[in-house]
């Protein structure tokens, strides 16, 4: 911990690092709350793993047709939106079954991203770090990145707090005052495909919806107001992210595997700890 603390001053690649983990928490513990009431934790990594074809996509047409200027994360941003809209507007209008339009998507674009991995010449470990996350590789331009969507996240998280709110707990009663259901739904989906993306970077893939989920699960067993659930998700998010960067560094471990350890392990102690206090 004092190697941890003494290069976190004097590394610059480390400082970004731990701000990156920063401003995805605020993200994750706003929009995650939303994602955990609403119930719809299983499209989130849906999405997740939809993003993977963006990526591979994006990466193959950077490199074998000189598209420079496309990054991974630009792949990624346009498939988490496209498959957020394509699941809400499938499952609202054909009147199909979500879990069928989610299970279709997910494998789809799995297939399409290792396709493209698969074409492109070279190794591709940048996209091995979105598979299984590496917050070390984060530069500045990734944060102004983040920073950009996390505030844009944030602010219509915000303008929109109560409709969405009123959508996620009685959907059917949001209709009979007035609410855009539709519109406030997609909107849900929207704000958490661009929070995948985000978390993305801290976590990976694999482990993005424990991010977005865990710190949520634990802040419920505390509060029963919807903002307070979101403020202590957000500082949990901080704690598990600093924390798991703190407790990988020394040993050579993978921080984003560490970071949602040290949040299940979290998750696991809340449980025993308001299981104990029931039976007393």
């Amino acid at each position: 911990m004092s190697t941890f603390l003494k290069d976190l001053l004097e590394l610059p690649f480390l400082q970004n690092a731990l701000l990156a983990g920063v401003l995805c928490s605020m993200a994750t513990g706003v929009v995650g709350t939303y994602v955990v009431l609403r119930r719809i934790t299983y499209i989130a990594a849906a999405i997740s793993h939809c993003i993977l074809g963006g990526l591979g996509a994006a990466r193959y047409f950077s490199i074998v047709w000189g598209w420079t200027w496309l990054k991974p994360v630009h792949g990624a941003i346009f498939t988490a939106l496209a498959s957020a809209l394509i699941i809400g507007l499938v499952s609202m209008r054909a009147k199909e079954r979500e879990d069928t339009v989610i299970s279709a998507l997910w494998a789809v674009g799995m297939a399409i991203g290792i396709l493209f991995i698969f074409k492109t010449p070279g190794y591709n470990e940048d996209l091995m770090s979105y598979l299984f996350g590496n917050i070390l590789m984060v530069s500045q331009q990734d944060l102004y990145l983040i920073g950009v969507l996390d505030l844009f996240l944030i602010s219509l998280s915000m303008v929109f707090y109560k409709q969405v709110l009123a959508v996620c707990f009685d959907e059917e009663f949001a209709r009979t005052r007035g609410v855009w259901v539709e519109f406030y739904y997609l909107l849900i989906l929207c704000l958490t495909a661009l929070t995948v993306v985000l978390t993305v970077s801290v976590v990976g893939i694999i482990m993005v919806i424990a991010l977005i989920s865990l710190p949520v699960a634990i802040s419920a067993r505390f509060f029963d107001r919807v903002w307070k659930i979101m403020v202590c998700s957000i500082v949990l998010g901080m704690i598990f992210t600093s924390g798991g960067l703190a407790l990988s560094y020394t040993p050579n471990l993978p921080s984003g595997a560490v970071t949602i350890l040290l949040a299940g392990l979290t998750y696991i102690l809340t449980i025993l700890y308001f299981s104990f206090r029931r039976q007393k």
